[in-house]
């Protein structure tokens, strides 16, 4: 298996939209270069972040080949291969394989229920169909079905995963995962919480894959780096900005969806940062109206982000 050496903050990459619903190449561009001169350690491209599962193959494509070359080599580039069953993601796995991404995201297969020891045999056919590193995504609130403790060992123990992307929100059971895998050093586990950060890494965190990160990767930069260096005082200071600056994914809330809501709001923030032309949102989800987006902008105002006026 090629290797992969997964750490740091891996912020899972906003895909911006043009007014017609395609690619925004020259936004993504920026968003990339966002991201790297933020001092990031890799970017996670077409995640829950990225709207994955509302872009076609040519959209996905588009996506992957514009990230690669903007990133240049600087830092690895980590790509969804998520979708409803096993060989849409083998198809999806072999696309983003040849258009040369560093390592692949595979969540259980949804819709369709399956058991722990279906979701096993879906990693491991992934796995080997494309021989890239493959990184586990545990987000039961959108598969509807979590990866157990044992599923993530065997899975581990047949060479089909190197990393696990914990978004679960079960600090608990994650915290038994880093337990299960403190022996193995060629294992990462990596907290998807915005607003944890400095807890999943004093209990043993490689790292993060904060969508906030899309805002401000240079705080959640300095946040690990302070983590890193045992200055917990510092980590829980930058943490604590940062959770004043994750409000804005709850202020067009209930009145859109938690979706619409939070990446919304991510792509609300940087369209007024300057970073991308639009923040339309795939459909059905809605955009942030210009009261919500109002209460974002102080927000992020108040961050320091965003010169105020």
């Amino acid at each position: 298996m090629n290797q992969l050496s997964l750490h740091g903050i891996v912020p899972p990459v906003v895909t911006p939209l043009t007014e017609d619903m395609q690619i925004d190449a020259p936004s993504l561009r920026r968003v990339v270069r966002h991201l790297i001169d933020g001092g990031v350690h890799g970017l996670f491209i077409l995640g829950s972040s990225s709207e994955v599962v509302f872009l076609d193959p040519a959209r996905r494509a588009d996506v992957i080949r514009i990230a690669v070359d903007e990133a240049a080599g600087r830092v690895p580039v980590i790509a969804g291969v998520i979708d409803t069953s096993t060989d849409r993601c083998v198809e999806h796995a072999r696309q983003a394989h040849e258009l040369g991404v560093d390592g692949l995201v595979l969540t259980a297969p949804f819709y369709a229920r399956t058991s722990q020891t279906e979701i096993v045999d879906h990693f491991c056919y992934v796995r080997d169909a494309v021989d890239l590193p493959l990184i586990a995504y545990d987000i039961p609130v959108c598969v509807n079905i979590k990866l157990e403790r044992d599923t993530l060992r065997a899975l581990y123990e047949r060479k089909a995963i190197v990393a696990l992307k914990d978004s679960s929100g079960d600090d608990g059971n994650m915290r038994m995962v880093m337990r299960d895998f403190a022996s193995h050093p060629d294992f990462a586990v990596l907290t998807g919480s915005e607003i944890t950060v400095d807890y999943a890494m004093l209990g043993g965190a490689h790292g993060a894959v904060p969508g906030l990160a899309n805002v401000d990767p240079a705080g959640y930069v300095r946040l690990y780096e302070a983590a890193k260096k045992g200055d917990w005082v510092a980590a829980r200071a930058e943490q604590q900005r940062l959770i004043e600056l994750f409000e804005i994914v709850f202020q067009a809330y209930p009145d859109v969806s938690r979706n619409a809501s939070g990446v919304g709001a991510f792509k609300t923030a940087m369209q007024m940062m300057g970073i991308i032309a639009h923040r339309h949102m795939n459909r059905p989800n809605a955009v942030l109206s210009d009261v919500h987006a109002a209460k974002v902008r102080a927000i992020v105002e108040k961050s320091g982000l965003l010169q105020a006026g």
